[in-house]
């Protein structure tokens, strides 16, 4: 009986211990597969480092998720693998909440760098390049090129009277607002905000100095911009532009009408226009400078800051007239008398028939 009690007990002590072993090897399983998960984590998450030759970006809008994040990174080459912003992501419940904006991956960068720099909203402004253009439509369509904006809602916002009337701002005056140059703006700027930047640029660029040069020229920045674009249309030689206004100043000055043929093709238009027409010369529009004096009620298109500055510095001469020069260089012969002016226009319609060009 002693001897199979003995047995018993020292069976019992080995299951114990068979079972401590499993244990202590299940516990070593264990909290080795949580080491690799941990490690692995740490790895892709830390460690595994972006491996890129210049600063990339990535633009996320607000229907971007995760997912197609993780996609937009995974296509900038030597990012490597993506896993540690998806499990970041995973993790921390990204997709609850929209964000959008232009974002940099810079050289060296880990998954969780660009992931806190996602989330904090860390962005890199871009470049914005608000050009000279002739229409407002073409304007609002290049800057929404290059933001994440609409042009139909940019277009909406900008073309609605009570916004550009509570500015001070009519349908006519309002290319006027524009000063053309590189702005650096966020990607995902709203309209408002944009339209208040371009507000305070405005401003900034019409300082005392240039405010004291309109008013001894018994214009407003307005009027300025108005003269500009008609010699932006006239011309694009910029040693010529200071010439151009001086001389539409000089008619201005003398009660003339300006006869600029760039304000008739706006009336008509037909920007393009190579050749007016006496029948275009009777187009009842304000901004007809044949048939009505004095400047046009608006800037015909957004004009540059070469021809504003060339209207405020404007070169001081006696020419009445100006014609474009037969050898269609671009550039104009001037003139003093309605004569000698005369005889420029006739060789420029010589030159016209040569090639026949019609308008």
């Amino acid at each position: 009986m002693q001897k199979n009690h003995n047995n018993t007990q020292q069976q019992k002590k080995m299951k114990v211990g068979k079972i401590l072993k499993i244990s202590v090897l299940t516990a070593l399983l264990i909290g080795c597969c949580i080491g690799a998960v941990i490690g692995y984590t740490y790895f892709v998450v830390k460690m595994q480092k972006a491996d890129i030759k210049e600063t990339a970006y990535i633009n996320i809008t607000p229907e971007d998720n995760s997912a197609t994040i993780a996609k937009k990174l995974s296509a900038i080459e030597g990012i490597g693998s993506t896993k540690g912003f998806e499990l970041l992501a995973k993790h921390n419940g990204f997709d609850k909440r929209k964000r959008s904006g232009r974002f940099a991956i810079k050289n060296g960068d880990n998954m969780h760098t660009i992931y806190r720099r996602i989330v904090s909203n860390e962005q890199t402004p871009i470049k914005l390049v608000v050009p000279s253009t002739r229409t407002l439509e073409q304007l609002t369509g290049a800057i929404s090129r290059q933001l994440m904006l609409d042009s139909l809602e940019l277009s909406g916002f900008l073309t609605n009277p009570v916004y550009y009337t509570k500015i001070g701002y009519s349908k006519e005056t309002l290319p006027s607002l524009f000063i053309p140059n590189t702005y650096e703006v966020y990607w995902n700027i709203k309209p408002e905000l944009l339209m208040t930047r371009m507000l305070t640029e405005h401003r900034r660029f019409w300082n005392e100095t240039r405010l004291a040069k309109a008013k001894k020229l018994n214009m407003t920045p307005e009027e300025v911009a108005t003269l500009a674009s008609i010699v932006d249309e006239e011309t694009n030689n910029h040693e010529e532009m200071p010439v151009v206004a001086g001389m539409y100043i000089n008619r201005l000055k003398r009660g003339m009408p300006l006869q600029a043929d760039p304000t008739v093709k706006f009336a008509i238009g037909d920007p393009t226009r190579r050749r007016i027409l006496k029948k275009d010369l009777d187009a009842d529009s304000p901004y007809n400078t044949y048939k009505y004096k004095g400047l046009p009620p608006g800037p015909i298109r957004v004009p540059t800051i070469q021809a504003i500055e060339s209207v405020l510095d404007y070169k001081k001469h006696n020419y009445l007239y100006m014609c474009a020069k037969e050898d269609f260089s671009g550039k104009h012969n001037f003139a003093r008398t309605l004569s000698e002016h005369n005889a420029n226009a006739r060789h420029y319609q010589q030159a016209l028939n040569k090639l026949n060009i019609k308008k």
